[in-house]
């Protein structure tokens, strides 16, 4: 046994700097810019029965996801059966995934003939096919639109691709030389886990799996002494969806608390039944916000499943939260974010005498494609940021996704050797954070322009109705507005989410919510705000 507490701190590092080092492999290998530059994908690694055992730094909003991915995965093939070279894909939301673009690979490691971990990857990628290209139609109705669904299947063994699913995997995409070379990408970051964990098995022989049941075992244990440190209670918190994309009726996000000596039950039991446009969120990508969540309970705890043992949760079938087949899904990021945001509120209701103010809860999704002046296509994903909440002692950031979401901003220069796009205006949206003691963050206001052809316009973004609520009299945060400002002086305005055309000089200007405030501007606490109403 002491032998076990002696490796566990090395075994821990040495996990972490693995999977960091396979998001970094994978980010540097891609060839979107949505994952090399905007850092959408994430990688990490499980022991063979499901179980986390190390993940990177980032995408939070992905990483909670590889788990029901990865037992998703090991229900079609059993670890036992897994060879060394093997790899296997998927992407179906009813089998672990969380929406088309969101492509996962699996490779197991092994050793001695055994396969003693899994190293997975989880990248989004430009096109998977659908009735937008991007695959993220806003206006989406049903899976069937949105791309190419693809439940558990082996895409290498020994190593060597599988042409048959190579082939329809290219037929159904876009750019599919970008959809192979992120797949590559994704391979070579499971390889070098593969081969950086196998090596470190080898060098802890004996104790490894001991060492890796303690270390879940830790952070289990850190969990729960940290949900001891807080009175027992219930805390209830909603927010809003600004319509589902097709209706423009408000789509409920409700959470109720329930803490209990060192559990917690989190329920979603209020929420709204699944909506007809795409904001479904599948519990695969719901896990996202779950594991944020506990994990933000004991951030010092080592980085696995054990933080997941206190929580028991309620996803109502049929519901936002956990749609049934064939519900539309790709906008199911806004959902997550409010479902985290939700969950942050109402605990910080019970944890804290000073409640912070809400963050934003936007990361604006933007898919542009069309075709050159000489007929050449292209197409670029990116992620628009929005403000964080402010705290008792603090002014909320500016310009940052929050949460589940860190991806990072797309570079101008970027955008503009990829596409005929001219970037007129990148800046922080003053003013566009609630006012208070400690304002709101920030939101960001960017302008783009289309120099030659046309183009098609995908946006996905969040709280044009809605708003970041302030927290002990501080100001809501500004909502989000969006807009085509058209060459011959026509504006179209565009709700939370849709699709639209635009040709050479017409500009789309895109502006991202502000967080909640702080305390009332004249320094004197107001009573605190109802999280319910």
């Amino acid at each position: 046994m002491n032998e076990h507490l002696i490796l566990m701190e090395p075994v821990r590092l040495a996990l972490q700097g693995i999977v960091d080092r396979m998001q970094s492999r994978m980010m540097r290998a891609a060839y979107s810019s949505i994952a090399r530059e905007g850092g959408d994908c994430a990688a990490a690694v499980f022991l063979p029965d499901g179980r986390l055992l190390a993940q990177a730094r980032s995408l939070p909003l992905l990483l909670g996801s590889l788990i029901p991915a990865i037992a998703g995965v090991l229900q079609r093939f059993p670890a036992e059966q897994m060879a060394d070279g093997d790899a296997y894909l998927m992407n179906d939301p009813w089998s672990g995934g969380t929406h088309l673009p969101d492509l996962i690979v699996v490779r197991p490691i092994v050793v001695e003939g055994a396969t003693i971990a899994l190293a997975a990857a989880i990248l989004h990628h430009q096109d998977v096919g659908g009735m937008a290209p991007g695959s993220i139609p806003p206006n989406a109705t049903d899976i069937y639109q949105e791309g190419l669904r693809i439940p558990p299947v082996r895409w290498r063994q020994g190593g060597q691709i599988d042409r048959n699913v190579e082939t329809l995997l290219t037929a159904n995409s876009r750019t599919p030389g970008n959809l192979l070379g992120d797949l590559n990408a994704q391979w070579s970051a499971v390889s070098q886990g593969a081969s950086e964990l196998a090596a470190l098995r080898q060098r802890t022989a004996g104790p490894f799996n001991a060492v890796c049941d303690a270390l879940i075992a830790q952070s289990e244990r850190l969990t729960r002494e940290a949900l001891r440190q807080v009175a027992d209670g219930t805390w209830r918190w909603e927010d809003q969806l600004d319509g589902d994309g097709v209706d423009d009726s408000p789509v409920r996000i409700a959470v109720e608390l329930r803490k209990k000596g060192d559990a917690i039950a989190i329920d979603f039991s209020g929420s709204s039944p699944q909506t007809r446009g795409p904001v479904n969120a599948s519990p695969s990508a719901m896990m996202s916000a779950l594991l944020f969540f506990m994990r933000s309970l004991a951030p010092q705890a080592p980085n696995n499943a054990g933080c997941l043992a206190p929580a028991t949760w309620v996803l109502p079938e049929g519901s936002v939260v956990n749609p049934r087949l064939p519900a539309a899904l790709n906008a199911r990021t806004a959902t997550v974010k409010l479902a985290c945001n939700a969950m942050l509120s109402a605990w910080s209701l019970g944890a804290s005498r000073d409640p912070l103010a809400s963050n934003a809860g936007v990361a604006t999704v933007l898919s542009l494609g069309g075709a050159r002046a000489d007929g050449q296509r292209w197409l670029f994903t990116e992620i628009i940021a929005s403000g964080a909440g402010a705290s008792a002692d603090a002014d909320g950031t500016s310009g940052i996704s929050t949460d589940v979401g860190n991806a990072r901003n797309t570079p101008v220069e970027v955008i503009e050797s990829e596409a005929p796009v001219r970037v007129n205006t990148y800046a922080i949206r003053e003013g566009s954070g609630g006012a208070g003691r400690f304002a709101g963050g920030q939101g960001v206001r960017r302008v783009y322009q289309l120099l030659e052809g046309h183009g098609s316009i995908s946006y996905r973004g969040e709280r044009h109705v809605s708003r970041a609520r302030g927290s002990q009299g501080g100001g809501d945060g500004s909502p989000s507005a969006a807009r085509i400002e058209r060459a011959d002086g026509r504006i179209d305005v565009l709700p939370a989410r849709a699709r639209a055309e635009w040709s050479a000089g017409d500009r789309l200007v895109i502006e991202t919510a502000g967080g909640g405030a702080w305390g009332a501007p004249d320094h004197t606490l107001a009573a605190p705000l109802n999280p319910s109403t």
